[in-house]
């Protein structure tokens, strides 16, 4: 067995109404000011009672954040930064989406390790340590509560990542019933991210080991057999918990087994048009599954068998070409936007984002198949 090296988070917290016990958590990490990191809408929403109750109830002093915007800007997550060392806080708490969690890790780094944000943009240049950090998912999609990376949009549009286990929250805080609002194209839209997530660290030409792998297989399985339930029926409590097991198994996975070219063709999309990340994901799945096939086809088979149970093949290829007619029936299914002309890309942009495409090296480097310029705009074109 080759070697590797496997992190996630320390501490996972699932259970309904698990949002209640923030308080005991951020008292058992020494938090006496808690800086919780959200959006406008879960702010004005009332979805954060649960949770802002059990601090104050804790004796934790709290401020709160709710400027967060999708597909953080670096302005944004400085803004954050500022006010949380004003507020002198010695703790913080992502709680929402993706976004919300990316923002929060950057929080808890800056204020207590400064850094310049350019500089740090890569794999391994941030230096720590940082302040105390629990993650609180609103989304069954992004599993960024149990990774080590944050994603944000520079100045000029590019989305670039800073990679380092300073990012790893403390503790993954999971409550299903925080979900149960979320409207069928949220949910469709972030459970198809989840997927990618598993599909991608199952099939990594790098740091793909035994413990990814097995996260990968069971996220893959878990989120393909319930999101037409949660679609259907957004409060089955039951179906939205392996959504958000599924969402964190498959986080693990890729924190450790990185993600290839679906999320490299999929960053210039957010980047430029501020498309949510699970919709650019899922715009461009199925071309690069098409491309990958051949390279990929004992990986991709084997997860056939797992999301196609008692069906048998006569080899590893048919098996692969059931995989993706499987994956492009699901995706077809669901309530988005289904090629890049009806999501607002204008085709004379095409030439524009395969270039933008091959800047993202660390992630193409990782897929089955080498990725080109000509490869990335025939995927665009496919899905246009």
């Amino acid at each position: 067995m080759s070697q590797f090296i496997f992190e996630t988070a320390p501490k996972i917290v699932c259970e309904q109404g698990a949002a209640g016990k923030l308080g005991e958590l951020a008292r058992q990490l020494g938090v006496t000011n808690m800086f919780v990191v959200t959006d406008k809408f879960l702010h004005e929403s009332g979805m954060l009672k649960g949770a802002l109750d059990s601090l104050q109830a804790a004796g934790i002093q709290v401020a709160v954040f709710s400027d967060v915007l999708a597909d953080p800007p670096e302005v944004s997550v400085l803004a954050a930064v500022e006010q949380a060392r004003t507020a002198g806080v010695d703790g913080v708490t992502g709680f929402g989406g993706g976004s919300s969690m990316d923002t929060a890790k950057l929080v808890a780094l800056l204020v207590k390790s400064p850094q310049p944000l350019p500089e740090i943009y890569g794999v391994g240049l941030a230096r720590g340590p940082r302040l105390p950090l629990v993650q609180v998912p609103t989304t069954a999609g992004t599993g960024s509560e149990v990774t080590a990376i944050s994603i944000l949009t520079t100045p000029s549009n590019e989305k670039k990542g800073v990679v380092s286990s300073f990012l790893y929250p403390d503790v993954a805080l999971l409550d299903s019933l925080l979900t149960l609002g979320l409207p069928p194209r949220i949910t469709a839209m972030t459970g198809v991210d989840a997927m990618v997530h598993a599909i991608e660290s199952y099939t990594s030409r790098h740091k793909k080991n035994p413990l990814s792998d097995s996260l990968a297989l069971r996220a893959l399985t878990m989120l393909y057999n319930n999101i037409r339930t949660v679609i259907r029926d957004g409060k089955d409590a039951d179906a939205r918990e392996a959504m958000l097991l599924g969402s964190l198994f498959a986080g693990m996975a890729f924190a450790n087994a990185p993600v290839a070219a679906v999320h490299a063709l999929a960053y210039p999309l957010g980047g430029h048009y501020h498309l949510p990340h699970g919709l650019t994901n899922a715009l461009v799945l199925v071309p690069v599954l098409e491309f990958n096939r051949e390279a990929a086809a004992p990986l991709y088979a084997e997860l056939a068998r797992a999301i196609l149970p008692g069906r048998s093949f006569a080899s590893d290829l048919e098996a692969t070409d059931a995989f993706i007619s499987a994956i492009r029936a699901l995706v077809a299914e669901m309530p988005f936007e289904q090629n890049l002309k009806s999501a607002g890309v204008p085709e004379s942009d095409l030439e524009m984002l395969a270039k933008d495409a091959m800047n993202v090296q660390r992630l193409l480097v990782n897929n089955p198949r080498d990725v080109g310029y000509d490869d990335a705009l025939a995927i665009y074109r496919a899905v246009y």
